[in-house]
């Protein structure tokens, strides 16, 4: 049995809709990955949702300005997106290691 992943930071309702939106995106951008990807059609559907997702992202980050959440706490962000796997699913949007390296 894999050990429990830490806890979630605190964060505000807006930082973790900032959070969720952004691996939404993160997750979409991997699918598109050409570099990574199968076929066309999966490229194809996550492109189309993309910007869907994007708005989304750029509402959560206006709801926190509007609140006056001027500052983005960037130690609490990495953590939580560490706890929820950002690190390989950001790492899905960058290129492959070559073969044999």
């Amino acid at each position: 049995m894999p050990p429990e992943p830490p806890p979630l930071p605190a964060l505000t309702r807006a930082e973790g809709e900032l959070v969720d939106r952004y691996l939404e995106v993160v997750d979409l951008l991997g699918r598109i990955n050409p570099a990574r990807g199968r076929d066309t059609y999966g490229a194809l559907r996550a492109a189309q949702a993309l910007a869907g997702r994007a708005a989304a992202l750029r509402d959560a980050l206006t709801v926190m300005h509007e609140r006056g959440e001027t500052e983005l706490h960037a130690r609490t962000l990495a953590r939580a997106l560490r706890v929820l796997d950002g690190r390989r699913r950001a790492g899905l949007v960058g290129l492959p290691p070559e073969p044999g390296s």
